[in-house]
C-alpha cells in the first residue's frame, strides 16, 4: 500500500472536565455556532481523506456526548477514558488494531481550529521520514521563569517551541512508550514526552497559529472568530482545476 493511501486513526481524549473554563459542562461541549467544540474538532479531522477512524475517550459519567451528531457517526468509536489524559490516550490506543492502523494521531478535543493543511503537513512529514512528529509553533515572546511570583530568569527563546496537536506516531511505538513511562511514574504531558522518555525521535512540523487550545473563557470567543474566518476563506477560495 502506498504511503498516501495508508488509512489513519485519531485518538481524541475527551474525558476531562475543563475546570479552568468555569462552565457548567465540560469545555468540549460548550457551543460555537450551534455546535459543540468536540463536534467542530472531530468533523474537521474527518475532512482529511486518510483519516477513516476517530476513537473518542469519554469520561465514565459523560452525559452530553449522546446529544451530539457524533454519537451515530460510522467512523467514530467510543471508549471510556481514564483519570489523566495519558490514561485516556492509552485506552484509545489499545482499542486499535495496529495491523490495520500502523500509524495513529492524537488530537486534543479542545482544538477545533486545526487546519487540514497542517494535518496534511504532519502526516506527509511522518510518513516520509518514517518517524513520529508533532505540530508545533515557535515561541515568539520573551520567556520568563518565575519563583514565588517573581522573575528568577529570562529564558532564551531560540529553539523553543509550543507543542500542539495532532501528534503522530507509529501505533505500536507510542503504546509501548506510554506504558513504559507510566510504569516508571514519568511525567507525561503529551505523546511526544512519552517518546522522548524511551529515547525515540520526534520531528517538529511548524503549524498555524490558528490551532489554539480552548482552555479559558476568553479562548471561546477567539476560537469562534478563527472558525468564522476559516469558513469565509474557504467559501471565497477559488475552486481548483
Amino acid at each position: 500500500m502506498k504511503q498516501d493511501n495508508i488509512p489513519l486513526a485519531v485518538v481524541v481524549p475527551a474525558a476531562g472536565v475543563g475546570k479552568r473554563m468555569q462552565a457548567t459542562c465540560p469545555k468540549q461541549y460548550l457551543q460555537i455556532a450551534k455546535q459543540a467544540i468536540i463536534e467542530h474538532t472531530v468533523l474537521r479531522l474527518l475532512e482529511h481523506p486518510q483519516i477513516v477512524k476517530v476513537i473518542i475517550a469519554l469520561g465514565g459519567q459523560d452525559e452530553y456526548f449522546s446529544d451530539t451528531q457524533l454519537a451515530s457517526h460510522p467512523a467514530i468509536e467510543i471508549v471510556t477514558g481514564g483519570v489523566e489524559r495519558v490514561d485516556s490516550v492509552l485506552v484509545g490506543l489499545k482499542s486499535l488494531d495496529a495491523k490495520l492502523f500502523p500509524w495513529v494521531l492524537v488530537h486534543d478535543a479542545a482544538r477545533p481550529c486545526v487546519t487540514i493543511d497542517d494535518i496534511e503537513a504532519l502526516i506527509s512529514s511522518c510518513l516520509a521520514n518514517k518517524e513520529g512528529g508533532i505540530l508545533a509553533a515557535p515561541v515568539k515572546d520573551t520567556m520568563k521563569r518565575s519563583a514565588s511570583g517573581l522573575i528568577s530568569k529570562t529564558v532564551e527563546r531560540d529553539n523553543l517551541w509550543h507543542a500542539l496537536t495532532p501528534q503522530m506516531f507509529q501505533t505500536v511505538q507510542l503504546t509501548a512508550a506510554i506504558e513504559a513511562a507510566l510504569e516508571s511514574n514519568a511525567i507525561i504531558t503529551d505523546e511526544a514526552s512519552a517518546i522522548e522518555f524511551v529515547g525515540g525521535k520526534c520531528h517538529l512540523v511548524e503549524g498555524s497559529s490558528d490551532n489554539i487550545k480552548i482552555t479559558r473563557p476568553d479562548d471561546l470567543a477567539l476560537a469562534e472568530f478563527i472558525l468564522t474566518k476559516q469558513q469565509l476563506l474557504s467559501a471565497t477560495a477559488e475552486p481548483q482545476e
